[in-house]
């Protein structure tokens, strides 16, 4: 799994703080900005952090990409609404040999990972005749009408490859680009770093935890599930280890 940060809000901690200002300020945001020093924007983030007042949050997003992970992650990773995403297409592009994600139990079990290997190699091999039949049957009235085999496969394969992408295994590999604001982020962190999380998907919680504690550290200083700054909101269904899972968010 590769996570990125490619785009952020430039100097988010001052962005957050000026807005956060000027909703109790007489003044605008550019006698604000004046005042700000490093060593009172720092002091006043760590205020607002603290506060339920989470709009100023909005104001400051980042981009990440995201490569080796499935498709059954992206499909909980959409359900995130207030976001931007743009994904690997399976209709557009051409997936002849794919990659696939291999679900740490199913590797760690000798007989499991052969069988899933195998139904793998399956799906690799009906994907591509399937592609391969409607490709063929499709050309087949435009090489009638005269037009070049090569010009007509290549004018049906879009429509051909959207049809025999059916066959993808939820672990298909995939890319995805996607764009979320500080606010969106705290509440992803609070759900997903979660251990009742699914296992692929609090890898990429928190993988992209890391990445942006590079960048604001008060911002994310408490960021990670729920039971890092409260307790744990799960009731019965608790995981029973907020206190090391705690230990471990604070030491990202």
């Amino acid at each position: 799994m590769k996570v990125e940060i490619i785009a952020n809000t430039p100097n988010p901690d001052e962005v957050i703080a000026q807005a956060a200002k000027l909703c109790y300020s007489q003044v605008g945001v550019n006698e604000i900005k004046e005042k700000l020093t490093k060593e009172n924007t720092d002091k006043f983030l760590k205020m607002l952090m603290s506060f339920s007042h989470a709009s100023p949050l909005e104001h400051a997003s980042f981009t990440f990409a995201v490569e080796g992970v499935s498709r059954t992650l992206t499909h909980q990773l959409v359900r995130h609404r207030i976001a931007s995403y743009s994904q690997q297409s399976q209709r557009y592009v051409k997936l002849d040999n794919f990659e696939y994600i291999i679900p740490p139990a199913i590797a760690e079990n000798e007989e499991a990972l052969k069988i899933y290997r195998e139904i793998m190699e399956k799906d690799k091999e009906a994907y591509g005749k399937i592609s391969e039949l409607l490709i063929k049957d499709k050309a087949k009235k435009y090489i009638e009408a005269g037009l070049d085999e090569e010009k007509a496969y290549k004018k049906v394969e879009k429509e051909s490859i959207e049809d025999a992408r059916y066959v993808f295994p939820n672990a298909c590999e995939t890319k995805i680009v996607f764009t979320m604001n500080v606010r969106t982020l705290l509440h992803f962190f609070e759900l997903r770093c979660c251990n009742r999380a699914q296992w692929e998907i609090r890898e990429l919680a928190t993988k992209m935890l890391i990445e942006c504690k590079k960048v604001s550290p008060i911002l994310f200083g408490n960021a990670g599930p729920a039971c890092v700054s409260d307790k744990c909101p799960e009731g019965k269904m608790t995981c029973g280890k907020a206190v090391e899972v705690r230990e471990y968010f604070k030491s990202l």
